[in-house]
């Protein structure tokens, strides 16, 4: 069966469900959120989107409590599931195009979430409906869950399986071809700062106070702006030419300008997803570096010196021993994505560490305690341990033959430090669609699918469905 031709039958039909949910302005925000849009109103639009492809193409649809649901596409004995979501990290700076206004172009649709997880979603999708489409007995549940909170606590999967059954086998379609078997486990926490007690948190008594500080979204994001602001004593002039004499010398995109009598300062790095830090730069770590040359205020010092000897470019845990290798899933990694620091109200460094099985992580947290002392306190909040499937298991085996059939690469399955739906499941793996030559963009600038992915993950997730309903 020629899956790629039948695949070209639905092209236009693809093209223009994916723009529909691209222009959905999916992202979290709790400021807005409801009993009926529990992480915002623009995560359960896209979902109910999804409700509405499946309603129009005649599939039954489940709703759990607003922030997930599945469509079933058949029925049988056997459920099969693939994980999607519909929600995205924020647009960040630096797009050529409005991120929630889809672009096609001849060869590319470029919009936020086209990679991560959006055109995935609707590749899955029409994989599932081809399939029911075929004059074939289709005699197990394909069923496809939608989450609408994957970028940030999951709570969307949680809501979901405390009220819908575990599918017996799935993958999420959130990652690379040609096969994920293995994740890192993901952890993220909050080291907070107690601050001295501060009668006037706007008054000044060093050279230079820091009254704030701003930098990154999400934890699993490389921040690609920091902004400072500072009240100088005296010599503003002098500390503006300090700061672009160092972004001029360091090679970076930043500025100065006076507000209201303080000075902001602004430094611009390079987005990039949290399991992969040296993809991104950190614009806290140059903004860090230049605050250390100055003579700043003795509350803010000891969080500046905290975050030196903690995170500053410490990618892999090196900086402060809370490094950890292992021979298949690799390298430790950390992403300091978040800082936020407000002179005498709160302040704190938001961390994404993902570590490899065998890693101890209970240990290295208790560690980190006693390095910080009483200054300092650490919030944890969700731990996900790493997640692991045999590559040589007969599910796994059946997804590859799909993905080498349609592409003729015989790479072997691998592990990831990127967390996936895939384990949330007993038997779970994480299949494309991001292929060897694919541009990684997700969660950068300018993020795309090209016409040909899109299609082409079709394909493969179309002979992979009906190979496994064959079995």
């Amino acid at each position: 069966m020629d899956f790629k031709k039948i695949v070209s039958q639905y092209e236009q039909q693809i093209y223009d469900d994916l723009v529909g949910l691209i222009n959905i302005k999916s992202i979290r925000e709790d400021e807005l959120k409801s009993e009926t849009t529990p992480v915002g109103p623009g995560p359960k639009e896209a979902l109910d989107y999804m409700y509405k492809l499946a309603k129009r193409d005649g599939y039954d649809v489940v709703d759990v409590e607003h922030i997930a649901g599945h469509i079933d596409f058949s029925s049988g004995d056997e459920t099969i599931a693939m994980l999607c979501h519909v929600d995205v990290v924020p647009a960040g700076s630096g797009w050529d195009t409005d991120p929630f206004e889809a672009v096609i172009k001849e060869d590319k649709i470029i919009g936020r979430g086209t990679l991560d997880d959006k055109g995935p979603t609707i590749a899955a999708y029409y994989a599932a409906k081809i399939l029911t489409d075929l004059n074939i007995e289709v005699n197990k549940t394909f069923r496809m869950i939608i989450g609408t909170d994957e970028e940030s606590d999951w709570q969307c999967t949680a809501a979901y399986f405390n009220h819908q059954p575990m599918p017996d086998l799935g993958f999420a379609p959130d990652a690379d071809f040609p096969l994920i078997h293995g994740e890192k486990g993901i952890s993220t926490f909050d080291v907070m700062y107690s601050m001295n007690d501060i009668t006037d948190e706007h008054s000044v008594i060093d050279d230079v106070t820091v009254l704030e500080v701003t930098s990154g979204d999400r934890y699993n994001m490389v921040p690609d702006q920091t902004s400072v602001t500072l009240r100088i004593k005296e010599q503003m002039t002098r500390v503006i030419q300090q700061f672009e004499n160092y972004i001029r010398e360091e090679g970076i995109e930043g500025k100065a300008f006076v507000d209201q009598g303080d000075l902001i300062l602004t430094v611009n790095g390079k987005s990039a997803h949290g399991s992969t830090p040296e993809l991104g730069h950190n614009a806290m770590f140059d903004m860090i570096e230049f605050l250390d040359t100055l003579s700043v205020d003795e509350t803010f010092r000891p969080f500046m010196e905290m975050y030196k000897h903690e995170w500053l470019n410490n990618l892999n845990g090196e900086l402060n021993d809370m490094n950890y290798s292992h021979e298949v899933m690799g390298d430790v990694s950390i992403n300091a994505g978040i800082v936020r620091y407000v002179r005498g109200k709160q302040a704190h460094v938001g961390v994404n560490l993902r570590f490899p099985t065998g890693y101890s992580f209970d240990h290295q947290i208790e560690q980190l305690r006693n390095r910080l002392g009483q200054t300092f306190n650490i919030k944890l909040n969700e731990v996900q341990q790493p997640h692991y499937v045999d590559p040589n298991d007969p599910f796994v085996e059946t997804l590859l033959t799909a993905y080498q059939n349609q592409s003729g690469d015989m790479t072997p399955p691998f592990t990831i430090g990127g967390g996936t739906y895939a384990r949330t499941l007993d038997k779970g793996v994480a299949f494309g669609a991001m292929f060897n030559d694919s541009e990684d963009l997700m969660h950068q600038a300018n993020e795309y699918i090209s016409k040909k992915q899109l299609l082409d993950a079709t394909a493969i997730y179309l002979e992979a469905l009906y190979l496994l309903n064959e079995k």
